[in-house]
């Protein structure tokens, strides 16, 4: 496979070499790849011949196929593609929109794409509640494109199915992976288990992106159905969220010859570590970084957690919707080196093992809390579909710890108090534990903490119930 500088380079050449291969399907809109590079390459030329600023907005559509032309097109043409959550309030997508059309989508001087130019902007969730628009180079994805080729074998360059929104940076990453490898993408515009199944069942696609709360569907799905299993997937990547390794095997016995690969990263750092799955692992490695990224950790004393620092070519370029002084996000930058605030360390092993987010840390008993490490404890009881582990203050202790949980069956919290005790150390064993009746998730398919703490703030929220 040639090496291609640009994110859509690869089009004119499969179109060229492998024209027929079905390059996206989403089971009622199908291109090859001749018909795609055509279509991409008449847009292109109308967008270049047009007073469009540098930034364009990709079409909002609830069409993945036609997002996903319109972002190629935006690309193609030099420009810059922006996409935004069909999720968000009329009042932030307002802000947003003034906010890219007064600064960088101002600009109108437009020069050949290389490695270097911008190609995309995606946000992610803002600490003031407006979402952060973050910027990427295409070589920040050329590069992660190719490593992901490199390290996760074959099964990387099966046609992909992504089952998702490209609103989401997963998803549009797994799909744009797809038209890299010259294999192709199968699209979905919203999540469904049944369907998702159903294309894999069929041998449709070899791969799959996925974040851990789609599998958990598809897996209690396919039981349902007493599905065969299906030999034909080779690779199921997992990232977006820590998936529960307890269900690693029945993921294995659905998909028997499936890699089945978790990875670790940021929206401003692409890929940091990943490793094959195994139930055996600590809840809390995250694997080994990849080949092309070196980590160090800030720490107070050696041998102890600290600060995760990246370095790598697959880094974001800048923030591009931050103003006030308040709105800067908790990024730090030492040159070349970023670090989003997680905590972590490195092991004799090389493993990076993730502690959590140093904003989430509670200080509970006058020691560090990280609320992710309960969490994957209470998420892997079998009762427990999910947890958001939350502080509340105590004169005494400064916080008691409190779960909040999406339960799957009744547990009562004495249950769950000695299944933490057999796993945690004392202090970090929930002193409360509340049900949820409606778990609020965040677009991209994460439990949203912030919502769920301000749940807790309010004692007449009638979705939760103290157990």
């Amino acid at each position: 496979m040639p090496r291609f500088d640009t994110v859509h380079a690869p089009l004119a050449h499969w179109a060229e070499t492998t024209p027929h291969t079905a390059a996206i399907d989403d089971g009622v809109t199908r291109f090859d790849f001749a018909a795609l590079a055509q279509q991409v390459a008449v847009r292109a030329a109308a967008l270049r011949q047009s007073d469009s600023p540098a930034v364009c907005w990709v079409d909002d559509v609830p069409d993945a196929s036609a997002q996903l032309l319109s972002f190629l097109a935006i690309i193609a043409s030099g420009r810059t593609a922006a996409v935004s959550d069909p999720d968000w309030p009329t009042a932030v997508r307002a802000q947003i929109l003034a906010r890219i059309a007064a600064g960088v989508g101002a600009e109108t001087a437009l020069a050949e794409a290389v490695s270097s130019s911008p190609f995309y902007i995606g946000f992610t969730s803002g600490s003031s509640g407006l979402p952060k628009g973050f910027r990427r180079s295409h070589g920040s994805w050329t590069s992660s494109f190719d490593i992901c080729l490199e390290s996760f074998g074959a099964g990387a360059a099966a046609t992909m199915l992504v089952p998702g929104r490209l609103s989401h940076s997963t998803f549009l990453f797994g799909a744009l992976l797809g038209l890299w490898s010259g294999a192709g993408v199968r699209l979905q515009s919203r999540f469904a288990a049944g369907p998702a199944l159903d294309t894999l069942s069929r041998g449709d696609a070899g791969a799959m992106v996925a974040v851990p709360s789609q599998l958990i569907l598809m897996l209690e799905l396919a039981q349902r159905r007493k599905l065969a299993a299906m030999p034909g997937v080779q690779l199921l990547m997992i990232g977006g969220a820590p998936w529960n390794r307890a269900r690693t095997p029945e993921l294995q016995q659905l998909f028997p010859q499936a890699r089945i690969v978790e990875f670790y990263g940021a929206s401003e750092t692409s890929f940091i570590a990943w490793t094959d799955s195994d139930s055996n692992l600590p809840d809390h490695v995250v694997g080994r970084p990849f080949s092309n990224v070196e980590v160090r950790i800030d720490a107070a004393a050696p041998d102890t957690p600290g600060l995760i620092y990246v370095r790598s070519p697959m880094v974001f370029s800048d923030y591009v919707t931050l103003r006030d002084s308040d709105e800067q996000p908790a990024l730090l930058r030492d040159g070349d080196w970023l670090s989003v605030r997680d905590v972590g360390h490195l092991d004799e092993f090389g493993r990076l093992h993730l502690l959590g987010r140093q904003q989430r840390m509670l200080l509970a008993q006058g020691k560090n809390l990280f609320p992710e490490e309960v969490e994957s404890v209470l998420a892997a009881h079998p009762a427990v579909a999910a947890a958001s582990v939350q502080g509340i203050p105590d004169a005494v202790r400064g916080v008691q710890v409190a779960a909040l949980l999406k339960l799957s069956e009744p547990v009562s919290p004495e249950t769950l108090s000695a299944w933490c005790r057999e796993r945690l150390e004392p202090y970090k064993v929930p002193r409360r534990f509340y049900a949820c009746s409606d778990w609020p998730l965040t677009p991209s398919g994460k439990t949203d903490h912030k919502q769920l703490a301000q749940q807790l703030g309010d004692p007449a929220m009638p979705a939760l119930q103290a157990l």
